[in-house]
């Protein structure tokens, strides 16, 4: 590889190719997971934004336990292979605003990373006030009144307002709350990171994407109790999200559009992702206003199980709605939708749902094939409006169930069941009311599959 080739990709992914460089270890940093290393870590980096920018090393064999780092421009953390970086399990170790709870920080700066193949961890047991199979009893930070309930931990990393960011090569694991958040950013590429989540704790998000543009993350591996990639639009609009090359198992949504959707979500592209046995594929969770057009699922692999309804999410391998979350809240349009060479084993069907001021349109399923059976102890028969709307609601378990719907074209669709005893297994398509209009079959197929002594039949 030339040398011309390999500063373009360094400059691809680093905002800067940094000369400067400076170790925790000569401020003062002891990296024995016992004292905390707070004051010398954020004087390297104070001292590398006043030179210009640079890195900032944390050596290999330090574990660095910390209160918020707040990251500043042209500065790029680098944690080295065998190195981590510890947040605080106190309340005092972060600041008064719970909105700035976070291990590390960045807010208004450009140009700014986290790299080197080492770990940022935040010590997620701690914030477990009883461990529970169904999901973790946790602790709540709730003194004001800011934040809701349980969900008063800190957040892991956060990008607030923040543009040219750059994270790769860097594992985060055991977030108290949600891991990777951005905030209003602009520019982001994140590559080739790991993220890690207690399987039964809630809230554990994976990346954020909050009202934040033009987005590119790929070849990440994500496994974590709750939402593993999870646009939202809180205060505007989230548009070009580009989503390659990922493998993820979550106890909710691999992919999630919302549930905070006041604003529109445009222009995304999600290609070439393995989802192992989550509790929903690929989903859309629009309660707020906002309106969805313009995305792209392709050649993606697809289980989806059932796991403990305190969990939102029924198995569904695509979910798709829109619906009002209270009575103070109104339906978002969602329009020219493409999923596109899918395949899924799951054990529930794909739920297709709009509202009566929220309708689906332009929805189309191309080469598409989805095999169903039961595999879990979990009751089916229910579908999931979590939150608000309907919340669960006992019904039949169907192929596809469709509401609200004015245009719906499939192309190549294979479905194909494993004769099963569970009653509620009724339809291969489902309508529900007489407001489906527009449909297009198109080399559909159902199946039923026998299983006879072991051998397909």
């Amino acid at each position: 590889m030339s040398a011309l080739i390999v500063f373009f990709l360094i400059s691809l992914y680093s905002p800067c190719i940094a000369s400067l460089t400076f170790s925790v270890s000569e401020f003062g940093a002891v990296g024995d997971g016992i004292h905390y290393d707070t004051n010398p870590i954020q004087s390297a980096i104070d001292t590398c934004a006043s030179a210009g920018g640079g890195r900032v090393i944390f050596p290999a064999g330090g574990d660095y336990l910390t209160g918020t780092l707040f990251l500043r421009s042209h500065v790029i953390l680098e944690v080295e292979g065998g190195a981590r970086i510890l947040g605080g399990t106190r309340e005092e170790d972060y600041p008064k605003e719970s909105s700035r709870w976070y291990v590390v920080l960045a807010e208004n700066a450009t140009g700014v990373g986290i790299t080197g193949g080492g770990e940022i961890n935040g010590q997620s047991s701690a914030f477990v006030v009883r461990p529970d199979v169904r999901k973790n009893v946790m602790v709540s930070w709730n003194r004001t009144g800011a934040c809701l309930g349980d969900e008063c931990r800190p957040r892991l990393v956060g990008f607030l307002d923040s543009k040219e960011v750059r994270i790769w090569d860097i594992t985060l694991n055991q977030p108290a709350y949600w891991c990777l958040h951005l905030v209003r950013c602009d520019d982001t590429k994140i590559h080739d990171i790991a993220i890690y989540g207690d399987f039964n704790t809630p809230n554990n998000d994976g990346i954020d994407i909050e009202d934040s543009n033009n987005t590119i993350i790929t070849r990440c591996h994500i496994d974590t109790g709750d939402d593993a990639i999870c646009p939202k639009s809180s205060m505007g609009s989230v548009y070009n999200l580009r989503v390659t090359d990922c493998w993820i198992r979550t106890k909710s949504s691999a992919i999630k559009l919302g549930s905070a959707s006041w604003f529109d979500f445009k222009n995304f592209l999600f290609d070439n992702i393995t989802i192992f046995e989550s509790h929903r594929g690929l989903g859309m969770q629009i309660r707020d206003g906002g309106n969805v057009s313009d995305i792209i699922f392709s050649n993606i692999k697809i289980s989806t199980r059932y796991y403990d309804p305190l969990w939102w999410g029924r198995a569904e391998p695509i979910y798709i709605t829109t619906c009002p979350r209270d009575s103070t809240s109104k339906s978002g349009f969602i329009s020219n939708i493409l999923f596109e060479n899918i395949s899924a084993v799951s054990e529930n069907g794909v739920f297709l749902s709009g509202s009566r001021n929220g309708i689906l349109s332009n929805i189309k399923l191309k080469n598409v094939n989805i095999t169903y059976k039961r595999w879990t102890k979990y009751p089916g028969g229910l579908y999931d409006y979590r939150p608000g709307c309907q919340d669960l609601v006992n019904h039949s378990t169907s192929g596809m169930m469709m509401e609200h719907i004015d245009g719906l074209d499939l192309e190549n669709v294979n479905m194909k069941w494993f004769k099963s005893n569970v009653k509620e297994w009724i339809f291969p398509l489902q309508f529900k009311g007489a407001n489906v209009n527009k449909l297009s079959f198109h080399d559909w197929n159902s199946e039923i599959i026998n299983i006879i002594g072991g051998v397909l039949k």
